[in-house]
């Protein structure tokens, strides 16, 4: 059960970066370039727990997984900062 709960976490937030990033494509919207960029490191970081927990059990990617997880937040905190002035 928690293989599938993984698995489907890594692809909703995949499906949200697509359709963020489709999203500016169309607009040209500085927000939402910065919330897919952002989304796409939040699927990079939910993959890494697929990874971690399911295929490689031995090895511990947990700072990995945290520090693509804490980019991925600064990057929407950058842009929601710079995008207000």
């Amino acid at each position: 059960m928690a293989i599938a709960v993984s698995i489907l976490d890594a692809l909703t937030t995949l499906a949200c970066a697509i359709l963020l990033l489709r999203g500016y494509a169309r607009t040209n919207k500085k927000l939402l370039l910065w919330s897919g960029l952002c989304f796409t490191g939040l699927t990079i970081s939910n993959s890494l727990i697929f990874v971690d927990l399911v295929l490689f059990a031995d090895i511990d990617l947990y700072p990995w997984r945290l520090s693509t997880a804490a980019i991925s937040m600064a990057i929407l905190l950058y842009g929601l900062i710079w995008e207000s002035r």
